[in-house]
């Protein structure tokens, strides 16, 4: 029986001030938190897999889950200590074989909610156990990088934050390649026009916002194109608004794609609730170390008919925005479009505002 103790979370802003050193002490000091906390961290997961309910848990896909789960505690908790650098090596090594063994956990919850689906009586439940588990995972995940980056230091950046983060080149980005995919789906793609503090750079982690902004932009240039199958002449463009403050930064997403309909507008952030034809048309992202975390919208060997699918999109892709200090929001007005906010707290918040930050 497991009795997890409290987790250690760090603020954003210890990892990008923690400083480095010539004599590489700084990475003994990482490995030695990494070595203390991440086991915790996976008692507390490894609980939530066993209370989940009976049925739910038996099933093969989630049981295989839950048992990777408890390999890779055991293999850390078992590790030898970090007393030194050569100690620190051998577990960074270790650190980066789990983070890839674990790359397709969120397809393999998703398949096993997916199949268990008639068994679920309390909806509620599900859905808080699957926030906490994608919020913890990619809290794992960003301190485990984090650390692997710090080995291989990268020109403007502080492990995986990115001190000269520009949301613009992140969004131009994530649209170039996602026109790709609706051109390939659907023989075209709508425009984007972009608008607001297009210039602001500031420091940030830039692997979870690719995630939100590209399932958000795939959701709007989905929903256009489909609501005017016989307007391609005419199609509407996809607005994007960036506004920056002291306190956060807000991406808003609008579409002319008809808007959500009322009978599913409830249903959205609901995992495994999908508008695609059928579940195996299109699976979660994954790919890369960090998964479906790192891909926008799956860009590692993502194919042209995943444009859709399991229904973990949406709703992942809020978890990871709470995550990060904000939310997601939809407004919708049936019949014309969507508008959609993604609000992120900053880093290092210079703002008198008294909002609590986020921690890692």
């Amino acid at each position: 029986m497991l009795f997890p103790q409290p987790s250690v979370r760090l603020t954003p802003s210890s990892l990008l001030y923690g400083g480095r050193s010539h004599d590489k002490s700084h990475l003994l000091r990482s490995g030695q938190y990494l070595y203390n906390e991440l086991p915790v961290r996976l008692a507390h997961r490894i609980e939530g897999f066993r209370n989940l309910p009976f049925i739910v848990g038996c099933n093969s896909t989630i049981l295989k889950v839950h048992e990777m789960y408890i390999r890779a505690f055991h293999t850390l908790y078992n590790h030898e200590k970090i007393t030194d650098i050569e100690s620190e090596r051998k577990y960074t090594e270790t650190l980066e074989s789990l983070l890839d063994q674990h790359k397709d956990i969120i397809q393999l919850l998703a398949q096993g909610f997916s199949e268990s689906r008639k068994h679920i009586k309390d909806e509620r439940l599900i859905q808080a156990f699957l926030d906490r588990t994608l919020k913890s995972r990619l809290g794992i995940r960003v301190l485990a990088q984090h650390h692997l980056a710090m080995h291989n230091e990268q020109p403007n950046h502080v492990g995986i934050i990115d001190v000269c983060f520009s949301p613009r080149s992140l969004l131009e980005n994530s649209v170039e390649f996602l026109s790709t995919l609706c051109r390939d789906r659907y023989g075209y793609a709508p425009k984007v026009q972009y608008q607001g503090h297009m210039a602001v750079k500031f420091p940030y982690m830039p692997q979870p916002v690719e995630y939100i902004v590209g399932e958000v932009m795939k959701n709007a240039m989905r929903a256009t194109v489909e609501n005017n199958l016989r307007n391609y002449s005419n199609i509407p463009d996809v607005v994007v608004t960036l506004a920056n403050n002291n306190t956060d930064f807000i991406i808003k997403v609008s579409d002319r794609g008809g808007g959500v309909p009322h009978d599913i507008e409830d249903k959205i952030w609901n995992y495994n609730y999908t508008t695609a034809d059928s579940l195996t048309d299109d699976q979660v992202q994954t790919g890369g170390i960090f998964g479906e975390v790192m891909s926008p919208a799956g860009r590692a060997g993502e194919s042209a008919s995943r444009m859709h699918g399991y229904g973990f999109g949406l709703p992942t892709a809020r978890a990871y925005a709470e995550f990060l200090g904000g939310g997601i929001t939809l407004e919708t007005m049936q019949g014309i479009g969507t508008d959609v906010y993604i609000r992120l707290s900053h880093i290092d918040s210079t703002s008198n505002v008294k909002k609590p930050g986020f921690r890692i």
